[in-house]
């Protein structure tokens, strides 16, 4: 899968594409991760990205023209075909996990950052993304939400993770759409806390029926609104 991150600070991803399972998904090929700057088409002395919003008040706003033009420009530069163009914003539809698995099918993501104020709303209108928000809370620009988009994408891309069956279990997934149970490892006891002896005893069938009870309690208990 490919995708490609227009933004205004394309310095702020580097590191997080060089860490972990991203990292080894972009070295084997299965991931290409693509960052293009809007400035490369603001025009002027200053490349001016911004300026003040029609009929007053704060901040700044991201100007159509750059924004439009760098968009088109990059949808063009693949020959197999534009891609879904996705817009970061506290006003889009919930990124939920029924959502990451849809766009994990797309073979191309595009993915807008904005910052300030927002875009000017004719970037909406004209691009007709796909307008997604992470949350019900504001961050300093979308460059974080497209890193959390892209994080949870390339766990469902066949083969990055090391177990295929890894993904079908977490919390919301497709065989889950619960909150997972808890889990245990080594050692079997600390500060008088042990490990479930269901866990201990090497029965899968019984294993399965304590996780399954487990699941079901948590999500009663933290998030009953998943059992509608």
């Amino acid at each position: 899968m490919r995708f490609d991150v227009l933004t205004l600070f394309p310095e702020m991803f580097p590191g997080y594409l060089g860490q972990s399972l991203l990292k080894l998904a972009i070295d084997n090929g299965r991931v290409v991760v693509q960052l293009h700057n809007f400035r490369d088409w603001a025009k002027g002395p200053h490349k001016q990205l911004d300026d003040r919003p029609y009929g007053g008040g704060p901040g700044m706003v991201l100007m159509v023209e750059p924004i439009v033009e760098a968009t088109e420009a990059v949808q063009a530069a693949d020959e197999q075909g534009q891609g879904k163009l996705v817009m970061l914003t506290p006003q889009g539809r919930r990124l939920t996990q029924p959502r990451v698995e849809e766009l994990s099918q797309e073979r191309r993501l595009l993915l807008l950052c904005g910052r300030y104020e927002g875009f000017d709303d004719r970037v909406r209108q004209i691009l007709r993304p796909d307008e997604i928000s992470i949350g019900d809370f504001i961050l300093g620009g979308g460059e974080v939400a497209a890193m959390v988009l892209i994080d949870a994408v390339i766990r469902l891309i066949p083969g990055v993770l090391g177990d295929e069956n890894s993904n079908k279990q977490d919390s919301f997934s497709t065989e889950n759409r619960l909150l997972e149970g808890p889990q245990f490892t080594r050692p079997r006891e600390f500060r008088g806390r042990t490990v479930p002896e269901v866990l201990l005893g090497g029965n899968h069938a019984a294993i399965a029926r304590w996780r399954q009870a487990e699941s079901l309690k948590r999500t009663q208990e933290r998030r009953a609104d998943l059992l509608d």
